[in-house]
């Protein structure tokens, strides 16, 4: 067995993998399928939002001064000439002392230029005529929507970068757009490497376990924005593994992540093969629990990942150097940042450290405002992270926190 000889701290990985990361190309998306994609380019309003003078209340579309001086006791009165409805306008332009009756968003008569809302007007017909009594008067241009109110022809409604919500998207419906330019999802490509893992589903024989991190990482990698890729699999052995990657470099994986033989083992072969079929940059975070994570790459410069097979392991470096630039080539706004919500908690217990190391310490609620370390830290044991409510990430440059501390907690939970 070998040891490492060094371990790259956590911000030199981050400033290697951030020197290279840019947004994916982009990809014109139907409207129905670009909910929580990021937009690729700016989108301009190609019309105006209403396209129209619409009432913004029920009630009578009639010239404003026609209405002034109308009161409960000495009401006036206008001749209706007819309805607007939304989709089925009145036709004709008004003259004074006419009125139409109208519903919100209905497109506002010609030679009107406001709304007298419907409680302050009363409908009567007199001998075979359509009258409105006015209760009180409304001044010009009150109660009505202008042409492009909601949206102008010519603004910029939303930025590229912006990840879209369902309102966004139904702002762009409105504009009359089909489609919209998304910077396309990274694809996460698998190898999954081990003589005793066994696929999901499957009932582990003597001295197998069942492959975990196949899952977490998809969970993971959907929160982030990509697709993820059927995984591969690979036994040990060099011949094997080199099979492998070279499967997971043939497919269509935009990020190549590669769990187990990673170490320092006489199994952990795959640092090799990766220096064989491409470029092994960093090997060796001074992170605590994924120290055997590695950054290479693809001879096409594809970012290849080599990940601790240990399901805590894996899921720390994913979150410290995966994560990150995953969201980077989505196009998410701030992916360097933890995509977790996070909250300020006191410490119940002590959290130990070392200077040089980064430690990525699972925590649980013990109260409303305190946390603690969780007791059971082995790197395989993934029920510390099911126990967990969250992390606690200590600086490279700290020994740990005191009970009674105040720390920065990130939340597993969704907000």
């Amino acid at each position: 067995m070998r040891g490492f000889q060094a371990r790259a701290d956590l911000a030199e990985a981050l400033a290697l993998l951030r020197a290279r990361a840019r947004p994916l190309p982009a990809e014109s998306l139907p409207l129905a399928g670009a909910f929580a994609r990021v937009l690729a380019r700016d989108v301009v309003a190609p019309i105006d939002v209403p396209g129209f003078v619409r009432a913004a209340v029920d009630g009578y579309a009639l010239r404003g001064e026609d209405s002034f001086g109308a009161t409960v006791d000495a009401p006036l009165v206008l001749h209706v000439r007819g309805d607007s409805l939304p989709g089925r306008p009145y036709p004709a332009p008004l003259g004074p002392g006419e009125a139409v009756r109208i519903a919100t968003g209905s497109p506002l008569p010609e030679g009107a230029d406001a709304v007298l809302q419907a409680e302050l007007a009363r409908e009567v017909v007199r001998g075979g005529r359509r009258l409105v009594e006015l209760l009180g008067s409304v001044p010009p241009l009150r109660h009505i929507g202008q042409v492009g109110e909601d949206m102008s022809r010519g603004q910029c409604v939303l930025a590229a970068g912006r990840r879209l919500r369902p309102q966004d998207v139904g702002a762009l419906a409105s504009l009359g757009l089909a489609s919209v330019d998304v910077v396309r999802r990274p694809r996460v490509g698998l190898l999954v490497t081990g003589d005793e893992l066994v696929a999901p589903g499957s009932a582990p024989g003597p001295h197998q376990i069942v492959d975990s991190n196949s899952l977490v990482l998809a969970g993971l990698a959907a929160r982030d924005g990509a697709e993820f890729l059927a995984p591969l699999r690979a036994r040990d052995g060099a011949g094997a593994l080199r099979a492998g990657l070279d499967a997971l470099l043939a497919g269509p994986g935009d990020v190549l992540l590669v769990t187990g033989a990673t170490s320092v083992g006489p199994e952990d072969l795959m640092p090799q093969v990766l220096r064989e079929r491409g470029a092994l940059e960093l090997h060796g975070l001074a992170v605590r629990p994924a120290s055997p994570t590695g950054i290479g790459r693809a001879h096409d410069g594809r970012p290849v990942f080599l990940v601790p097979g240990n399901p805590v392991s894996c899921l720390c470096a994913y979150e410290l150097v995966v994560g990150p630039l995953v969201r980077a080539l989505a196009g998410l706004p701030d992916p360097w940042a933890f995509p977790h919500r996070s909250v300020e908690l006191v410490l119940a217990r002590k959290i130990a450290s070392k200077v040089g190391r980064t430690d990525f310490v699972r925590v649980r609620r013990v109260g409303p405002d305190q946390v603690e370390p969780v007791a059971t830290s082995g790197a395989s044991n993934l029920s510390s992270a099911v126990l967990a409510g969250g992390f606690v990430l200590v600086d490279a440059d700290s020994e740990g926190a005191a009970p009674g501390e105040r720390v920065r907690v990130h939340l597993f939970d969704p907000p």
